[in-house]
């Protein structure tokens, strides 16, 4: 028998080939991010569905970092139609990153598989944001480029042929057995011909993170109104309901700044058409111009699916996949034509309307709802890979349409990847542990996409208070009341603590904002776990090419888990206290630190206790830390708005901080029509810039000082 090969496939053979024994060549793609090939790399890739643009100048501002791994340690293996990966591991190494996980910060010592899907309780891989990226507590990222089920080994395999082996013990009465014996490497399987691996260099953790998400384009700046609150009203609430919604939330003089449609604005949902139902939503353009009138957005729950009651079903039945999800169509993002079709009928129904984003549900999971991996799809992009980008995909392409009408949006999504950072979107979903809610925002700021810790319902007047706590201190300050149509003020005995923290939040703004532009221009995460934070890492010290651990194990263990409290920026410590908590431990990084509320000093590098008080979430800023804040009021300020600027200042020590703005609610911040101005204190005295003319800028030239001591204000 004579076989014959084409050019082409004689090539690619021959580089498999050669791959196999070869190391990998890393090419310097942007400052401090370099990029290596594995293999044949697929078509459809994470970074490629994002289709973001690297922010090249401003990777050009970090510190410079040099490579930040031997070369000769990292390994890759072509067989069977996959890539085998190896990352090496240095002794006190922790691992952040891996997906947005909820019961676990350290990674190290745990195998994953990064499979999208609807959170099933257990830090498995399987979640709504399973980005194959971790940070090293080393100073450096790895992303593994491929929307693939990929398996990793994080510290957890050891190979014979192993630098450093564990120490042998007998387990016959020898008490330092392990089940789990040292591992000096990271493995990774991935079930693909190629894949495109990059490293983001230090020389900290946090200018890892940074870079990575610089390279897809910087963080995103939602519009002020997006940094409000926000209620989400019951399935089936009509126009006039929602209207009556609002109108309480005025009474009430709580803040509103978009409320949430569900699925019955849909003619049919589950499968949705996403028409508008002509009896609950006679009016949709009148609504949402008094819903407009009142300062409040409107924002639309949405699933994928098309039903065929849709006048969208026939064209894209054609460009939709062989299963159904809930009898309707699950069309290919990944075709030009089928994002037309989903631009057109959105367009002419939702956005030309004014309404202002959209919930994305159900693009997670489950296995038993979603198509099968047996499922096929007319670009010839498989199953798996489909799941793995299918909310990647919603949220560029709705993005995208926001971007054409010069429009800000801020909305929800309960399925995210790599590439994710900058697009307009928070994950959201059906889990509801209060203390894992809060692991899972810490954790998102290793992996570049926001999270919110909703609230949907309680037990006690105490948890209600607790949630909406924590939930004020998070990139979306969201009540859920699809279900149940629960109010802020359902547990009238701490209505006023939840008010009290609400309106917190709106004086906050101008902190919260400019940490957001953070996040856009330098690619900070607005809310920070402590492990990138200066001064609080545990950060293995080299002496005579020794590892010298600089805290005690338990130290060590309990820093790289700490995963009940988190930055909001740069200067400010958030604290959640949990129902039937009395007391908690808060861990202070260097310097001093000073209770927010009171300016008294809170403590220095060190462990601290905190006394619970149902009126106040524990809040600590740095010495030095300014503040800057406005009046308590309901809503976003709106384009143009001056408003008063107060300015808290914080310790003894000199402090400066970057307050931004712009108009809050177009692109035209990215044509250079923002301000940034800095805010000084020094010696009991305060200044501020003067903007430049011509410039966005919100606030009255004469600032309130207000030098926070032990005494009070």
């Amino acid at each position: 028998m004579n076989i014959r090969f084409s050019l082409p496939l004689l090539t690619g053979l021959l580089c498999l080939s050669t791959a196999l024994s070869a190391q990998l060549q890393w090419r310097e793609v942007m400052p401090g991010v370099w990029k290596g090939t594995a293999g044949l790399p697929e078509k459809v890739t994470l970074l490629g569905i994002a289709a973001a643009t690297p922010d090249s100048a401003a990777l050009r501002q970090l510190p410079t970092s040099s490579f930040p791994l031997d070369p000769g340690d990292i390994s890759v293996k072509l067989s069977d139609g996959k890539v085998y990966l190896r990352f090496p591991l240095e002794r006190n190494e922790q691992i952040f990153g891996l997906g947005l996980n909820f019961k676990t910060v350290n990674q190290r010592g745990r195998v994953s598989q990064l499979h999208m899907d609807h959170y099933g309780g257990k830090d498995d891989g399987r979640t709504h944001a399973p980005v194959p990226l971790y940070i090293s507590s080393r100073g450096y990222g790895v992303l593994v480029d491929a929307a693939r089920y990929i398996t990793v080994y994080a510290g957890t395999a050891v190979r014979t042929d192993t630098k450093n082996p564990p120490v042998l013990h007998d387990r016959n009465g020898n008490k330092q057995w392990e089940s789990q014996p040292y591992s000096d490497a990271v493995e990774m399987l991935v079930p693909a011909a190629g894949a495109e691996i990059y490293i983001f260099g230090g020389p900290t953790a946090m200018n890892a993170v940074q870079r990575y998400n610089l390279f897809n384009g910087g963080g995103y700046l939602p519009p002020k109104w997006g940094l409000g609150f926000t209620q989400r009203v019951p399935t089936l609430y009509s126009q006039d309901d929602i209207i009556r919604e609002a109108k309480e939330f005025e009474e009430h003089k709580f803040p509103l700044d978009f409320i949430g449609v569900e699925p019955g604005w849909h003619s049919m949902s589950y499968p949705c058409t996403f028409e508008w139902d002509n009896k609950r939503f006679p009016d949709p353009a009148g609504f949402i111009n008094k819903l407009s009138g009142m300062g409040v957005k409107a924002n639309l729950w949405i699933n994928p699916y098309v039903s065929p009651k849709s006048g969208l079903y026939a064209p894209i039945k054609p460009l939709s996949g062989t299963h159904t999800v809930w009898n309707g169509l699950v069309a290919d993002f990944t075709l030009p034509q089928a994002k037309a079709l989903f631009r057109e009928h959105f367009m002419k129904n939702h956005i030309s309307l004014g309404v202002s984003g959209y919930k994305m549900d159900e693009n997670d999971g489950y296995d038993k709802w979603l198509w099968p991996d047996v499922a096929t799809f007319p670009s010839g992009t498989s199953a798996e890979q489909m799941r793995q980008i299918y909310g990647l995909a919603m949220q560029q392409m709705t993005d995208e349409w926001f971007r054409e009408q010069n429009r800000r949006t801020y909305g929800l999504v309960r399925a995210s990847n790599a590439g994710a950072s900058r697009f307009p979107y928070v994950i959201y979903n059906d889990y509801y542990s209060h203390p894992d809610f809060i692991t899972a925002l810490v954790n998102s700021s290793f992996i570049g996409v926001l999270w919110t810790p909703e609230v949907r319902a309680s037990k006690s007047a105490e948890e209600w208070v607790r949630r909406m706590q924590s939930v004020c201190f998070s990139p979306m300050a969201m009540l859920n009341a699809w279900a149940d149509g629960t109010k802020p003020w359902s547990f009238p005995e701490v209505e006023s603590a939840v008010q009290e923290v609400a309106l917190l939040r709106m004086q906050l703004l101008p902190y919260l904002y400019s940490t957001f532009a953070q996040y856009r221009f330098e690619g900070k995460p607005p809310f920070r776990s402590m492990n990138l934070i200066d001064g609080f890492a545990y950060v293995p010290q080299v002496s005579g090419g020794k590892l010298d651990a600089t805290l005690n194990p338990y130290e060590a263990k309990t820093r790289s888990e700490l995963k009940d409290q988190y930055m909001m920026g740069d200067n400010m410590i958030v604290a959640p206290f949990f129902a039937g908590d009395s007391s908690r431990k808060v861990y202070l990084p260097k310097g001093k630190w000073y209770d927010f509320y009171t300016g008294e000093l809170a403590g220095e590098d060190g462990v601290i206790t905190v006394k619970s008080r149902l009126d106040r979430i524990p809040l600590f800023v740095r010495d030095g830390g300014l503040i800057p804040m406005i009046p308590p009021r309901r809503q976003a300020p709106l384009p143009g708005e001056t408003l008063p600027l107060e300015v808290r200042v914080y310790g003894s020590a000199p402090g400066s901080f970057e307050l931004y703005d712009d108009d809050g609610n177009t692109f035209d911040f990215e044509r250079g029509q923002f301000s940034r101005v800095t805010l000084k204190a020094a010696g009991g005295k305060g200044s501020m810039d003067k903007p430049k003319p011509g410039k966005p800028f919100g606030y009255t030239p004469k600032v309130k000082w207000t030098f926070m001591t032990a005494q009070g204000k």
